[in-house]
């Protein structure tokens, strides 16, 4: 994976549809996804339960662009090799999951993965600050997270902070919630370039009608540039 913050859109296949997950990842590819966005949810760190380390594997192969996928678990340490051996070429914790966060992107990274820490919509940017030579990805959520769909929370200032902390580190600012042409050119103006969106991606489409996922896919993709320019 080579870096750039060039604008990449993330669709999240929480929003797929659920009995064609492998057609659904090629569509959503074909139609200009820059990356494939895994949400692994526990039922105990957010209300829901979704995919465990057999699914990303079973994922991994219709993934041709990078998988990323977003422990919304805790703890997370038992897990990262597990998620290693399922494929994830990135793979984010949340800082509020766990007392040792340094130990848990350590332990990714010598898993052989890029390494990302997710923020809550009540944690500061300055809980970051003493990871981020550890770090490859910061994911700021812009809802509370457990379920798609939700209103977007205005993260634009702390994005901004972030923006200005990493300075020339090679570290992306992933957004994850809410995301849609309305919002993208907020987060992208303060220095996000990875766009996280479930439901805006994947709404009228389908694996039958997939020109509607690359639409979605469009014009998040032209809103977040425009507000660049």
């Amino acid at each position: 994976m080579s870096f750039d913050r060039k604008i990449k859109i993330a669709p999240s296949i929480l929003s797929a549809d659920f009995a064609n997950f492998g057609q659904e990842i090629q569509a959503i590819e074909a139609q200009g996804a820059d990356w494939v966005h895994v949400d692994v949810m526990d039922g105990h760190f957010v209300p829901n339960l979704t995919f465990g380390p057999p699914a990303v594997k079973a994922f991994r192969p219709h993934v041709k662009t990078v998988m990323d996928v977003h422990l919304m678990i805790t703890p997370v340490d038992p897990y990262i090799q597990a998620y290693a051996d399922a494929g994830a070429d990135i793979l984010t914790a949340h800082i509020e999951a766990g007392p040792h966060i340094h130990r848990t992107l350590q332990a990714i990274r010598a898993a052989g993965m890029k390494a990302g820490v997710a923020l809550n919509p009540g944690t500061s940017a300055e809980s970051v600050e003493h990871l981020l030579d550890l770090a490859d990805l910061v994911c700021v959520m812009t809802v509370n997270p457990g379920f798609g769909g939700q209103k977007f929370i205005d993260m634009t200032d702390k994005v901004r902070r972030l923006r200005e902390m990493i300075g020339d580190r090679p570290i992306h600012i992933e957004i994850d919630g809410g995301v849609d042409p309305s919002t993208a050119p907020l987060v992208a103006e303060a220095g996000a370039d990875v766009l996280v969106a479930g439901s805006a991606v994947f709404k009228g489409g389908s694996v039958e009608n997939p020109n509607i996922y690359g639409e979605n896919i469009q014009a998040i993709r032209t809103a977040a540039e425009r507000a660049l320019s």
